[in-house]
């Protein structure tokens, strides 16, 4: 009799189980996708000089983002109870989407310096005013992928429509939007408290 609870109990969880595995590898793949792209796209402008081609790749880079969420979409669309991997892609595709600008940006003044003479990449401001609008500027990006990622999961949990297999999902959204808090009040600690430079020493 218990054995037979037992394999009932993991025939439920299997498939969860499944689907989130398979989430999980489909957000490692969406990052591995997203460096290919764009360090193939960067290496084709730089290197080889073609300027096109370059462009079709980086082209790419968003549409790892897109292929993650149909990937998401499609899994929960089968009846899935939704897993900690489902929030988890959700909030990857919202930072991906308010970070990946910055993170190309950051990568291509690299690539522009080291194999295009380009200037020496620009180094985040660490004191006073320039620091604070630099953290005021991050917050505004968490503050857009917090949007995004609970926008997307406030979607899903709607149009599943069972609180039973979409509480996870919830519980993300909980989850994103303490940190964005959090960030939030490091944000107003650093405007009220910029750090400053060091004073030289002294004999």
């Amino acid at each position: 009799m218990y054995a037979g609870i037992g394999s009932h109990a993991d025939a439920i969880d299997g498939p969860g189980r499944d689907a989130g595995s398979m989430i999980v590898a489909a957000i490692i793949a969406g990052e591995v996708g997203f460096w290919v792209f764009l360090l193939g796209g960067l290496a084709v402008r730089y290197l080889l000089r073609k300027p096109k081609a370059s462009a079709v790749l980086l082209v790419c880079v968003p549409l790892v983002d897109l292929g993650l969420l149909a990937v998401t979409v499609l899994d929960l669309s089968r009846g899935t109870t939704a897993t900690l991997a489902h929030g988890l892609a959700a909030a990857y595709i919202g930072f991906s989407v308010a970070f990946g600008h910055r993170m190309i940006r950051w990568t291509d003044q690299r690539f522009a310096h080291r194999f295009a003479g380009g200037p020496p990449p620009v180094k985040n401001p660490k004191y006073g005013r320039e620091r604070v609008i630099f953290e005021w500027q991050d917050f505004r990006r968490a503050a857009v992928a917090w949007a995004i990622s609970c926008g997307l999961l406030e979607l899903a949990v709607l149009i599943i429509g069972a609180p039973a297999r979409t509480a996870e999902l919830s519980g993300w959204i909980s989850r994103l939007t303490v940190i964005t808090a959090i960030w939030g009040i490091w944000t107003v600690c650093t405007t009220l408290w910029p750090p400053k430079p060091k004073a030289p020493a002294t004999d």
